[in-house]
């Protein structure tokens, strides 16, 4: 809110000095607090702080029209006029100052408009319909969204609901949520002269929704101040630790980030590769992570190098002169410019060796790549302005929405289905959580951004919705796999997809759902089907209860002595039986083994029990077929499973003219089901045809011999 006060006394990051560009001001947001904005001026005057935000305006856009904040600046501060914040500033310094922080990030003219009024609205006399009257519906809309963020409660015992508003208002316009962002950084900023129960509570709404929002965004500059600033306030004594740890590597005579350099300067001098070298100091919870994971702290954990280059393709050729020149540490290597992260950062990130053994980690990255990263979705410019020529030729004619990345589409698709707050929230905790997304891509080149540790299930709800409940089974990379396996960044997905549309999902994949998406479908129709033990898993196991047309008898292990398919052996008066467990018929390459009564067994010769006599030193009998075309076999048919898919295999099966002597259905395991059949083939030279059929049938990925693996045939 715009209420909080004032302490001019809370310690700011301490920051080491790198040359900066003339032509391209830096992105500096804690320059911006209260010092630069108030400058010397006293107290009962106000400072010419449009000034300030006019200018940072014109750094990103030299021709934007002022007009439009010159009368925002008018309305706010002669609404404000006489209101002051607890510290005894002016009212009117903090509409201010987050317009401020919103300019120097790149925020286009409507964004800092509605900055300048957000607060109009809620706290003077000011209406909407007078906003959107003198400003345009674009200003009323953010300026009605930011004020519908600030009249959530948020109590912890409010907080399903609170955040649930929070995306309902952000809408389809991150606009709204960049503006709370701001206006949570300066609130922050000044929070010192708090009640410090209160100041904890603010902190950690900040810490665990605000800040992890700010990442989705992409607005590391916001989100790495709101990170310090929250580490003060819960973590004070970790934080006054780092604070020294910095200080005193400040102070240090040596500094191997900046040899290193001075090193990549000149290497890349020589290269004839124009780019600018920064050393980037870490944040405060940047080194503190450090120093957890790492222990003892060296001068080249204080920071990275930060190159930046004119050219995506100046980026590889940069990598490649470091890697050759310098000593690199591959397993450091990461390219986020091929593959971008889920909020548009992109960088190549490398590490070299320097003489004393420190690790120097590097990013490489173009001017617009780096004020992506610092800005996200706040350097997009207004996603309502006409595409420019180069923008429609670079997308064919369609433009991408920045106002609603992936993330952001799916919470508020999701949030209309949760089925109460407490769903809600835990879910969107989850998923904020994440740290990671992957791309994973559809057979007709279609894209899918999902959490690190998507599996199938997830990848199945995000591309057909509600419609996934009817899916069987998945091809990653061109294999068939589980429903439960687990995606990779660059995996193809292809989902297989059943044609009932009465087909249930499983309370089993509940276990595999990683995404908000897939959980609360899944857990919607479970509840709405409270009838269903187990949705379409309860039903394949009555189903595979019903068809068991027989048990598992001898017939599926060893064919009787009479079947039709008889092999002559090299053995007179012995008797010949087949082995269930590779289940021979012409004109398969077959061998016999001599086993108790006189029996001899046969086998295909590239059966695995083969392997096992002889191992054991058992003699083979020479083994031929005979004269007759029939032959009994043994098929496995894996399928995922659906309604009537049994009826579908026996009528492929029955017009091939093959006899079901029997049959089996195993128990579904993660919707996949096994059928076994012994089958009577009128002519041993109809085997392939036969199975080719049964494959075609949908749902079967695949039918091959049997393999029991049973050393009681033998």
């Amino acid at each position: 809110m715009s209420a909080e006060a004032t302490n001019p006394a809370t310690p700011g990051p301490v920051t080491n000095t790198v040359p900066r560009r003339k032509a391209r001001p830096r992105i500096d947001l804690r320059r911006l607090g209260r010092a630069a904005l108030l400058g010397p001026t006293a107290r009962d005057r106000l400072p010419d702080a449009i000034g300030h935000v006019a200018e940072a305006h014109r750094a990103h856009y030299p021709d934007a029209d002022l007009e439009p904040l010159r009368r925002a600046w008018v309305l706010a501060e002669s609404s404000h006029r006489g209101q002051m914040r607890k510290s005894g500033e002016p009212y009117i310094t903090h509409p201010l100052a987050v317009t401020l922080i919103l300019a120097e990030l790149g925020a286009e003219t409507t964004t800092l408009t509605a900055s300048l009024l957000h607060d109009t609205v809620e706290d003077t006399e000011v209406t909407l319909d007078q906003v959107g009257e003198e400003f345009g519906a674009e200003v009323r809309y953010l300026v009605d969204g930011v004020t519908k963020l600030e009249k959530v409660d948020y109590g912890a015992a409010a907080e399903p609901e609170t955040f649930r508003k929070m995306l309902v208002a952000t809408g389809s316009d991150v606009r709204v949520m960049s503006i709370k962002l701001a206006d949570r950084l300066h609130n922050m900023r000044t929070l010192g002269v708090m009640r410090p129960e209160k100041q904890a509570r603010i902190a950690k709404v900040t810490r665990d929704v605000l800040i992890p929002l700010a990442e989705r965004l992409g607005v590391q500059a916001l989100k790495t101040e709101l990170e310090d600033l929250v580490f003060a306030i819960l973590h004070p004594e970790e934080y006054d630790h780092t604070r020294e740890l910095i200080v005193d590597n400040a102070s240090r005579a040596d500094d191997p980030l900046a040899e290193v350099t001075d090193e990549v300067r000149g290497v890349l001098r020589d290269a004839g590769i124009q780019a600018e070298v920064l050393i980037r100091p870490r944040h405060f919870v940047s080194v503190h992570r450090v120093a957890r994971k790492r222990g003892r702290l060296r001068g080249a954990d204080f920071g990275r190098l930060l190159v930046l280059v004119n050219e995506d393709a100046d980026c590889y050729g940069v990598l490649g002169e470091l890697h050759t020149c310098l000593k690199p540490v591959v397993s450091e290597f990461k390219d986020f410019i091929a593959v971008p992260k889920f909020n548009l950062y992109q960088s190549l990130h490398t590490a070299v060796a320097h003489t004393d053994g420190q690790v120097v980690e590097v990013l490489i990255r173009t001017h617009q790549m780096h004020k992506v990263a610092e800005a996200g979705v706040i350097a997009l410019g207004n996603p309502y302005a006409p595409p420019s020529e180069e923008q429609q030729a670079a997308n064919d004619g369609e433009r991408a929405d920045p106002t609603r990345p992936g993330w952001l589409s799916r919470l508020l698709d999701w949030q209309e289905g949760a089925p109460d707050p407490d769903t809600f929230w835990s879910t969107l905790r989850e998923d904020l959580a994440q740290d990671r997304e992957i791309t994973v891509f559809r057979p007709d080149g279609g894209t899918l951004g999902l959490p690190d540790g998507a599996t199938c299930v997830d990848a199945a709800y995000a591309q057909y919705g509600e419609d996934a409940h009817a899916c069987i089974g998945a091809r990653v990379n061109g294999r068939l796999a589980t429903l439960s396996t687990v995606l990779k960044d660059g995996d193809t997905v292809q989902l297989l997809m059943g044609q009932d549309p009465a087909s249930e999902p499983s309370r089993e994949w509940l276990e595999h759902a990683h995404t908000p998406a897939a959980r609360i479908a899944i857990q919607r129709w479970i509840t709405a089907h409270p009838g269903s033990d187990d949705g379409a898993g309860a039903a394949a196991d009555e189903r595979a209860r019903s068809v068991r047309t027989a048990p598992p008898a001898a017939e599926d292990i060893a064919p009787p002595l009479d079947a039709p398919a008889t092999p002559v052996v090299d053995q007179p008066g012995a008797t010949v039986r087949l082995a269930g467990c590779c289940t021979p018929v012409p004109p398969d390459v077959v061998t016999g083994f001599s086993v108790r009564g006189g029996v001899v067994t046969v086998h295909r010769v590239e059966c695995s029990a083969v392997a096992h006599m002889k191992g054991v030193g058992r003699a083979e009998v020479g083994v031929r077929w005979g004269d007759t075309t029939e032959c009994r076999v043994t098929l496995v048919a894996e399928s995922f499973g659906r309604p009537h898919l049994l009826a579908d295999l026996t009528e492929a099966i029955a017009l091939e003219g093959a006899e079901i002597v029997s049959a089996t259905v195993e128990p579904p395991t993660q919707q996949r089901v096994r059928h076994t059949y012994t089958l009577q083939l009128p002519d041993a030279a109809h085997l392939l045809t036969l199975m080719r059929a049964m494959r075609n049938v949908p749902g079967v990925y695949d039918v091959s011999r049997a393999q029991h693996h049973q050393t009681s045939a033998f």
